[in-house]
């Protein structure tokens, strides 16, 4: 049985608050594990991009969001442990 994500496994951001509730596949489908953000048409957004460049981009954004720094850091600790960062 397929696992349910309830986080981007790229960036870590609620599935719930991704556009259309995740990114899409290359079918077209809805992806269950990415978010519109991060994933399009079966493809990663930022495809070079390592987990410590995907943490200081979200860290950025959260802060632009007015998430105090202490707590984006916080936030944005256990992207390396994502799985599209495992393997790497």
């Amino acid at each position: 049985m397929a696992q349910a994500y309830k986080n981007c496994q790229s960036c870590g951001m609620p599935l719930k608050r991704s556009p259309n509730g995740g990114g899409t596949n290359a079918d077209g489908t809805k992806s269950d594990r990415y978010c519109a953000y991060c994933y399009e048409d079966g493809q990663f957004m930022n495809p070079d991009w390592d987990a410590a460049q995907m943490q200081e981009f979200v860290k950025g954004k959260m802060k632009e969001m007015g998430f105090p720094g202490f707590l984006a850091g916080f936030f944005t600790k256990g992207i390396p442990k994502l799985e599209r960062w495992r393997n790497k």
